[in-house]
């Protein structure tokens, strides 16, 4: 990942560009480390032989490297000649004992715990299992300090890296010779410190890491909260229970010892003598910082090594002379390392779900063969995926896109977002140092999103050094305020934020995800940082007024009783009407927010875009295609997600995840803004949206996550219209979840092309008995897809009165199916089976199930081959059916001689109507228009050749009848039919229809 900023004084404020500095390690680096355990799959042939031996000193210094001169950091490597013969013996009691595998099991088992978010990958995935090491860069004390060079992008991935170290070298011998013992890794947010340090616990719990024979690892945050005097001892035998028997030997036999202190950023250290104490007795107790301090002096415990991890704003904290050496973990700065984090991820067993020992392997091949070819392009998702949190939401994204086959309620993509960020900034604090004690979720949503906010509506990307300054530093009035800034600039701002690598571009800044600038738009929307100067004003006085009012009252009372004096309650009242007024105020604040989400989510400018979930797809994978010309101006910028997650985030789970991050949303303020939405969204829902904006409202209703709402709009809607919608299983499960709200009867569906397989239909089912016209058209169901159509049409529950199945290839099987639908159906009235290669044989199969059918009315078998004795096999049924009046058979291959057979039996039964040419006898056909409808429309998706054979049988029929009469009125009605056919015939010719 870009490094961020690590100067904190030496920065002006004005200087946003400063922050483009160079990424060690970003610079065509080519050093893989992954962990000594094995890969599944092919993998784990390619891989195993690396393996991961951290901390093992190679006995040569850094090459290089400077001679940094220090006390306590680090020590002469020497190793003592011999050790008392009663420590050994201690020493081997204890392991014999096995408290330190007891320890080890223990570590193992917390260690290797993963969150929630983790387990949407499958059993197969575990942090023991696959792990891509970042880069690691050393660094120093005076490099940290110093400005940042103005690099963009580019420079940073052509320029070649330096001072590459791997863990298993972070304690060897510094440049001048001497053995280190304490090393300080820090790394902004994202770049995997945490990570990291557990793979290392795992490694040592696993035998993995054989240098030290002990691994204590505290959380810093842990001990923050904690400031009661305790021993060293305690605090390990309280921390670590098992290891009570080893604690006493500590400091006295020769016990390689590794203390890990993960999250410094969390402590407010002070080495000063008059500010901590020496302390060199491990059994003394003293507070946590005063243990930590000690550890650090190399006074506690000396011969200990230690590793800490923190940020960059909080390396300062520790003086140089204590640190032994100072490494910056800069995340997957080479994209072979992205590519093969994104490999092992979506190549893992279980993470596509059931299927991915069978057709699901494929398709994850696929992804990632589409993510490399975009990495490789050099996008702005592989600046992105510099942080490696920002590969795990990329992987998070496909999974939610590719393998959501049902969408549980915690299953949104504003669930995710939240979630990315509860992962990467849960309880923490911008600056421990601050009294105010502001979260670091807090301070970006009201920093960032105020960028983000601002950049939506004026419907733009990227941002000037001059945009960074207006919503950073203009209101900046106090010097805690400015040490917020210079924190969150150091450790955040390229977590969010990074240089644009387009051309032309590079000294302006992007979002690092584009979605992410929408979620942040939203979440300062919502929670009400949206605010003018009175408003801001009228609230922290309406908040003064109150609180003054409450103790004002209390002293009127007591005068009112003494004095008679009336103007006492006029002044009391008073006081009262200001916050009563200013809580109207606020409750037009929530429809103002439900008014914004109303007009961005309904905006006609963007109707005909595709929809959002396609949009994070080619964010994600990249369009295929021609790359666009430099010089080519670009399209429009598209926020539609950003209604969206304001409704995402007002949903219970996710306001329940943002209180954790110090975002408090209140319930009663969701309420409202809910309330507000009804007048609003749904009155603008009801008047009709295209297909892929209709896809968008109905995501949106799935991420508010508000059932009574969602029951209250579907139910507004009886007609539903997704032609043409790519609909995958998620979007399938999304439809399916919203329309489930309700029991209601939809009038019609609308699913024309729009890639539906059998298990769309699965998914779907619930959804499809409700519905009484149902156009499926161009999905290429098979007869797989058949089978299910029989069980949706024989339920109980069906419906469906009106069934499309043109154009898809049914086949002969899927006729037995359809025909078995149809013997025991009570519903349908209308089935259209044109194109759908039935041949002879599949109408024969439906001929012999349609007697015990009572309620079809048409019938279409056009376009399927049909010749002479099948074409009147259907009409001869037909003459006998109840209901059936109407059989298309156009576009057959029906001979001259039995087009006349068919005459003669429509004459036979008045009402039977064989539509098989566009003439019926010496007349014009009464329905000629549709058939030749018909045909134009299917033309995209016919041979057009046979088609063109088609129309000129056709004219050549209309031209004979035509000879045939006398009458001038119906030769008239022969001219015009056959001026359309000619017409239609010409433009098929010229390719131009």
């Amino acid at each position: 990942m870009l490094r961020a900023m690590q100067c904190q004084s030496y920065l002006p404020l004005g200087s946003w560009m400063q922050l483009c500095q160079s990424l060690p390690g970003s610079r065509g680096t080519r050093s893989v480390y992954l962990c000594a355990a094995s890969v599944p799959g092919e993998l784990s042939s390619v891989y195993r032989t690396v393996t991961l031996n951290l901390f093992c000193p190679q006995g040569s210094p850094v090459p290089g490297g400077r001679c940094v001169h220090y006390q306590g950091g680090s020590q002469e490597h020497s190793i003592q000649a011999s050790s008392s013969r009663h420590g050994l013996s201690q020493l081997r009691n204890v392991a014999s004992s096995g408290a330190i595998k007891k320890h080890q099991k223990s570590l193992s088992a917390w260690f290797s715990h993963q969150p929630n978010e983790e387990r949407q990958f499958g059993p197969s995935f575990s942090l023991d299992a696959v792990h891509v090491d970042p880069v690691i860069r050393e660094s120093s004390l005076e490099e940290i300090l110093k400005p940042s060079p103005d690099l963009t992008i580019q420079n940073q991935l052509q320029q070649s890296c330096r001072q590459i170290i791997s863990l298993q070298n972070l304690f060897d011998v510094d440049a001048c010779g001497r053995q280190v013992k304490n090393v300080v890794l820090y790394g902004t947010v994202g770049t995997g410190k945490s990570t990291l340090i557990k793979k290392m616990v795992v490694d040592w719990c696993h035998g993995r890491l054989p240098h030290f024979e002990l691994v204590i690892p505290f959380s810093c945050e842990d001990l923050s909260y904690s400031h009661a005097p305790i021993s060293l001892r305690r605090l390990i035998t309280k921390k670590y229970q098992h290891l009570r028997d080893v604690v006493p030997v500590l400091g006295t036999a020769n016990l390689k010892v590794l203390f890990i202190l993960n999250g410094l950023e969390r402590l407010n250290l002070d080495f000063r003598l008059a500010g901590t104490e020496l302390c060199c007795d491990p059994s003394e107790p003293v507070p946590p910082s005063a243990i930590v301090v000690n550890l650090l002096r190399k006074y506690l415990l000396p011969e200990a090594s230690i590793i800490i991890t923190t940020r960059p704003s909080a390396v300062r904290r520790i003086p140089g002379k204590y640190v032994g050496r100072y490494a910056e973990i800069c995340g997957f700065s080479d994209t072979n390392l992205q590519k093969l984090y994104f490999q092992m991820r979506l190549s893992q067993p279980g993470c596509s779900g059931e299927d991915s020992a069978g057709s699901r392997s494929g398709e994850q091949e696929n992804l990632v063969e589409m993510l490399s070819r975009n990495l490789e392009r050099h996008n702005q998702i592989a600046a992105a995926c510099f942080l490696p949190s920002y590969c795990w939401l990329v992987c998070t994204m496909l999974h939610f896109l590719y393998f959501t086959r049902t969408v549980p309620p915690s299953q949104t993509l504003t669930g995710i977002y939240t979630s990315f960020l509860r992962l990467n900034f849960s309880g923490e604090v911008l600056d421990s140092t601050d009294p105010t004690n502001i979260s670091m979720m807090k301070y970006v949503a009201k920093t960032v999103g105020k960028l983000a906010y601002e950049g939506v509506m004026s419907r733009k990307t990227c941002f000037s050094e001059d945009d960074l300054q207006q919503c950073f530093e203009v209101e900046m009035k106090t010097e805690s305020e400015l040490n917020l800034l210079e924190v969150f600039r150091s450790d955040v701002f390229r977590f969010f934020l990074t240089p644009c690598v387009q051309p032309g571009k590079e000294h302006t800044f992007v979002f690092t995800i584009p979605a992410m600038q929408e979620y942040l738009a939203a979440l300062y929307v919502v929670l009400g940082e949206k605010k003018t100067l009175a408003q801001r004003v009228g609230k922290e006085l309406s908040e003064v007024i109150g609180k003054v009012s409450e103790d004002v009252t209390v002293v009127l009372n007591i005068i009112s009783k003494v004095l008679p004096l009336r103007f006492l309650p006029v002044l009391f009242n008073l006081l009262k009407i200001f916050p009563r007024y200013f809580a109207r105020l606020s409750g037009k604040d929530r429809d103002a927010i439900a008014n914004t989400m109303a007009e961005e989510l309904f905006k006609e400018e963007d109707y005909y875009n595709d929809d959002v979930l396609d949009q994070i797809n080619s964010s994600i994978l990249g369009v295929e295609g021609p790359m666009r010309h430099p010089d080519e101006a670009p399209d429009d910028e598209v926020f539609e997600l950003f209604p969206i997650f304001m409704g995402g985030i007002l949903s219970r789970r996710n306001r329940a995840m943002l209180e954790q991050l110090g975002c408090s949303i209140k319930n009663l303020a969701a309420f409202e803004i809910a309330k507000a939405m009804k007048k609003t969204v749904i009155r603008n829902s009801r008047k009709g949206l295209p297909p892929t904006e209709l896809m968008d409202y109905f995501f949106f209703l799935h991420e508010f996550q508000n059932e009574r709402f969602t029951a209250e709009a579907v139910l507004s809607l009886r007609t539903v219209n997704l032609s043409s919608v790519k609909m995958t299983p998620l979007k399938c499960s999304i439809l399916a979840s919203v329309m489930g709200t309700t029991c209601h009867e939809v009038e019609e569906l609308n699913l024309t092309s729009c890639n539906l397989d059998t298990s769309s239909l699965r998914i779907l089912f619930p959804v499809l008995l409700r519905c009484k016209a149902l156009h499926l058209q161009l999905n290429s169901l098979g007869p797989d897809a058949c089978k299910e159509i029989r069980n949706l049409l024989l339920h109980d529950k069906c419906v469906v009165s009106k069934l499309r199945l043109a154009n898809n290839p049914v086949g002969e099987q899927g006729a037995q199916y359809l025909a078995e639908a149809l013997a025991g159906n009570r519903s349908l009235t209308h089935l259209s089976l044109l194109h759908t290669a039935l041949g002879d044989q599949g109408v024969e199969i439906i001929a012999q199930h349609l007697a015990k059918n009572q309620h079809l009315q048409e019938l279409n078998l056009g376009y399927n081959s049909l010749t002479d004795t099948a074409a009147l096999r259907v009409v001869e049924v037909a003459k006998k059916h109840a209901t059936l009046d109407k059989v298309h058979l156009y576009f057959n291959d029906i001979s001259e001689d039995g087009k006349q057979a068919l005459d003669t039996l429509r004459m036979d039964r008045d009402g039977v109507r064989a539509l098989v040419f566009l003439t019926a006898g010496t007349d014009v056909s009464d329905y000629w228009s549709n058939i030749l409808n018909v045909v134009q429309r299917n033309l995209p998706f016919w041979d057009r050749d046979r088609v063109r054979q088609h129309l000129a049988l056709i004219l050549q029929d209309l031209e004979s009848s035509r000879r045939q009469t006398a009458n001038p009125w119906r030769k008239a009605k022969f001219l015009r039919v056959e001026s359309e056919v000619k017409k239609m015939l010409g433009k098929l010719q010229h390719g131009t229809l």
